[in-house]
């Protein structure tokens, strides 16, 4: 009788602890019922480009122009750029680049984003803020 009993107890607290997580919205694991999931992994690092180098940044109808990207480092995920003269748009103010989130990110002289690009190598496609389409090509 006493381990009907110690087993009745130990099921009556086990329900309350599922039920007291049901309120308060944390999952506890109870073996025999249901499924636990593990936690999310990180993502891995997106792959990135070594930049470093001159780029050709085209904007379809508004022109192009050539680009120096600098970096520290041939795996490094942000660094500078030196635009050449004629660039469409902002592009002339262009002074940073990021890798962010898989994503290149241009930024100008105060930090402002002024496109998104993707892709990994020798091309890069995307929007400038303003919407217009951009590519970014060796």
């Amino acid at each position: 009788m006493p381990d009907l009993r110690l087993a009745l107890r130990t099921t009556a607290l086990t329900l309350t602890a599922v039920w007291l997580a049901g309120c308060s919205g944390v999952g506890v694991a109870v073996p025999g019922f249901g499924s636990s999931t593990p936690p999310a992994e990180p993502l891995p690092p997106a792959a990135t480009a070594n930049m470093a180098g001159r780029w050709l940044l085209n904007s379809p109808g508004r022109g192009q122009c050539q680009m120096t990207f600098g970096s520290a480092s041939p795996d490094a995920i942000e660094g500078t750029i030196a635009p050449q003269g004629g660039c469409p748009g902002k592009f002339f103010t262009s002074r940073k680049w990021t890798m962010e989130q898989g994503s290149l990110v241009m930024r100008d002289h105060n930090g402002k984003p002024l496109a998104q690009l993707s892709g990994v190598g020798a091309q890069f496609e995307g929007k400038a803020v303003n919407g217009e389409p951009v590519t970014l090509t060796r």
